[in-house]
């Protein structure tokens, strides 16, 4: 903020920025730098002209956060959503409204972490947009499981690792590989190591359930020790996801920075745009409505699985995740044009792993305590699915060099499987 109306602005509220500005953008995440090209600079000459400060203060907040992103189009998805609700509307309706309204409260919690970093320091950052980086998932799955409503969330928690590694990281790298016929795309494989890894390791806590359940025992036996085996799994993924989130934020943080060589589209956020506290207090607000459109979604989608004459794990594990994190998704595809996989890489695998070691492992303990029996095991179809994405992408990333066949392969992958729940799941419902 470069004109003295827009600083003073800025410091009506108190909080000091913490860190110099080159520090803060080199602690930034392929996650921040994502969601940064779906931004645009507000104008705030006009708000500057206010002349009480606390009224001032609060339309530039507003207009930042609410008027400050491309996707502002959809915010009145939110009060339609409601009040289709309210008023009885089709629940479909209800359904569709929410999962749109989503779509730009994603990116704002990102926006929104990246702001509170810039008085917290990078690793406080980094910690707060590790937990809420995948807010929006988590919250659907805490709603579904508040209703015993297990499929839904193991539907939606694979569907976002699958749209992840399959999709959105397909789609970058074909559509990267087009744009940048002439030149070699390459990345950093070290990042993709670590994640790769990482998802093996969920791989393996996903695959001993499914596998003791054919092992010969009997079906009480049976159930009883997969599900104690899914409990102990999961505090071992969370146990390994801490760990990770040491190894990303202080032992080799160099490996995950977003590093922008050319500075280009993101000069205008290497400062605050808003104060600490509007920050927090946005980011409670965004949250809180994030929990009532998940309410909605979950109480909604089997009346839009039979309007739509779509099954409900179709819906759940392909149609959810896709909408739900547009924003992160298209910022990802955006970086890859223009030849930065890295962030392009950071942010796919990133959230894959964030899913299937901190999400999944944890719903599994919050329905423990929940009194609800929820395993690891997503049954055949489903792990099988799993495991060829896991390994598909592995395989595609073990050379530090991209072009477009391999985000073809990946992405004609992901349509086989969509394919498959389509056909499959629509007409076992039936």
């Amino acid at each position: 903020m470069g004109s003295p109306q827009d600083q003073a602005i800025l410091l009506l509220e108190s909080g000091n920025l913490k860190g110099s500005s080159k520090e803060i953008k080199h602690g930034r995440t392929a996650h921040n730098m994502s969601s940064s090209s779906l931004r645009k600079k507000s104008d705030l000459t006009l708000v500057s002209r206010v002349r009480y400060g606390w009224l001032r203060n609060s339309l530039a907040n507003l207009q930042e956060v609410i008027l400050g992103t491309k996707l502002s189009v959809l915010f009145p998805a939110i009060p339609l959503a409601i009040i289709a609700q309210c008023y009885g509307f089709g629940r479909p309706w209800v359904f569709a409204l929410s999962l749109l309204a989503l779509t730009p409260l994603a990116e704002r919690i990102s926006f929104l972490t990246e702001q509170i970093a810039y008085f917290t320091g990078p690793t406080v950052g980094g910690l707060l947009n590790a937990t809420c980086g995948n807010a929006t998932e988590l919250i659907i799955a805490i709603f579904a499981l508040s209703e015993n409503k297990i499929d839904v969330v193991k539907y939606s928690l694979l569907g976002s690792v699958l749209s992840n590694l399959l999709l959105v990281l397909g789609t970058s790298l074909f559509c990267g590989g087009i744009a940048n016929l002439r030149s070699e795309q390459k990345y950093d494989r070290r990042q993709a190591d670590v994640n790769s890894l990482l998802l093996l390791l969920a791989l393996l806590c996903h695959l001993l359930p499914l596998l003791f359940q054919y092992a010969g025992a009997s079906t009480t036996l049976a159930a009883d020790s997969t599900l104690n085996m899914s409990r102990a799994s999961s505090v071992v993924m969370l146990i390994a996801y801490l760990a990770y989130l040491v190894f990303q934020l202080w032992t080799h943080r160099q490996l995950f920075e977003a590093q922008d060589e050319d500075g280009d589209d993101n000069g205008s956020q290497e400062e605050a745009v808003i104060g600490i506290w509007s920050g927090i207090a946005w980011l409670v607000g965004m949250t809180a409505v994030i929990a009532l459109l998940s309410e909605y979604v979950v109480g909604t989608i089997e009346d839009a699985s039979e309007s739509w004459g779509l099954s409900v794990s179709f819906l759940s594990i392909i149609l959810l995740p896709i909408v739900g994190n547009a924003a992160e998704h298209a910022g990802a595809i955006i970086f890859a044009f223009k030849n930065k996989l890295d962030i392009t890489l950071g942010v796919a695998l990133g959230s894959a792993t964030q899913i299937a070691m901190f999400v999944v492992p944890l719903c599994v303990i919050v329905a423990w305590i929940m009194g609800i029996g929820m395993d690891l095991n997503f049954n055949l179809l489903e792990t099988g699915s799993l495991s060829l994405a896991i390994l598909a992408t592995a395989f595609t990333l073990q050379d530090g060099t991209s072009h477009y066949m391999k985000g073809l392969v990946l992405l004609l992958c992901y349509i086989i499987i969509a394919a498959c729940f389509f056909v499959l799941r629509t007409s076992l419902s039936k």
